[in-house]
């Protein structure tokens, strides 16, 4: 059966025509979905198609299971049940400006990178278009307005790599923009990947606003290749390659994530080996201090990161210094962990 939130409004036009039904009707039920209520709550559509709906598809949303709170900034991170007995988790983050969900793309990861809790206990499968766009309903429900900006804005950076599950990542860009349902803007939205060339250059000519950011987190091969196993197969030449496509393309700015580790990446040289990765290319990096994930590699302390940032400025790269949020709850980056039923 079929996840009802992985049909978009034609696919449900189709389908209720074919039962018979006027096809005015899957604008009402695609709206009131995304607007988070369950298929037998939908007003003013008749009982008989609601049932209808419920015995041919997979219907509602993840069951929460768990909602920790952060004492320290008010990041909410859920703990999400699938319909199959699979656990996700997505973070809910607070700003001035509005709220921003962090979601998950895979049930566990497969790339391996040393410093992420995500991929540590392996792979067990994709998420679909609807199973994405679930989270982000939920958050919607969940979130705070601001009195300066109500939009919620779409960051996938949870478990797993969006551009290893491409064709679902991009329906899911579809979903989440339609004017009938929650109708997020493209630029609202980042994706945030480990740097695989082809798919990178397959997202650039998707066209539309997301913004795209790539984890480098190293200056050189020797170093990335130690603490991400996917740099033996793409090197950094190739991933900047690939970023300068995107820009090309698409006239987005790129942004390159950079977590500062103490005694791997974090001292002036290796600041001055990525300035030159950078030159001539309309690029950011955004620097974080490593969060703690259970390994033995720490960030370094304040002044050799503010160095490491001054160096960069210095060497005409823009830059800033990204504050973790929610790591007293394990929802900061890298920290979401694969869950198994009956296990934590």
């Amino acid at each position: 059966m079929r996840y009802i939130y992985d049909l978009d409004l034609n696919e449900l036009k189709e389908y209720l025509m074919s039962a018979g039904e006027p096809k005015y009707r899957a604008g009402q039920v695609f709206s009131h979905l995304h607007k988070g209520y369950d298929v037998s709550e939908i007003p003013n559509v008749p009982k008989s198609v609601r049932e209808n709906l419920e015995a041919e598809f997979i219907t509602g949303l993840p069951k929460i299971v768990e909602s920790q709170t952060s004492k320290i900034d008010g990041t909410r991170k859920l703990l999400l049940e699938l319909h199959d007995g699979a656990f996700i988790e997505c973070v809910l983050l607070q700003a001035e400006y509005g709220d921003t969900v962090c979601v998950s793309t895979q049930v566990g990861c497969k790339m391996g990178c040393k410093f992420c809790a995500s991929g540590r206990e392996g792979f067990i499968r994709n998420l679909s278009s609807g199973e994405i766009l679930a989270q982000v309903i939920i958050a919607n429900k969940l979130k705070v307005r601001s009195e300066k900006d109500e939009s919620l804005r779409i960051v996938m950076m949870g478990s797993g790599e969006p551009l290893d599950n491409f064709d679902n990542v991009r329906k899911f860009f579809e979903l989440v923009g339609a004017k009938d349902g929650l109708f997020i803007g493209s630029r609202n939205i980042s994706l945030s990947t480990v740097g695989l060339p082809d798919r990178i250059r397959d997202f650039a000519d998707l066209g539309g606003g997301v913004n795209l950011c790539i984890s480098l987190h190293a200056s050189n091969d020797k170093i990335r290749q130690s603490i991400m196993p996917t740099a033996k197969k793409y090197p950094i030449a190739d991933i900047v390659s690939a970023a300068r496509y995107f820009f090309d393309k698409t006239g987005r700015r790129v942004i390159f994530e950079y977590s500062l580790i103490e005694g791997v990446n974090s001292l002036p040289e290796h600041a001055l080996e990525l300035s030159k990765l950078m030159r001539g290319f309309p690029c950011h990096v955004n620097l974080i201090s490593l969060n703690p994930t259970g390994v033995e590699l720490s960030p370094p302390s304040r002044e050799i990161a503010m160095r490491f940032m001054d160096t960069l400025i210095k060497s005409g790269v823009s830059c800033t210094f990204r504050k973790s949020k929610g790591q007293d709850i394990d929802g900061a980056c890298g920290m979401l962990k694969l869950r198994k039923k009956g296990g934590t």
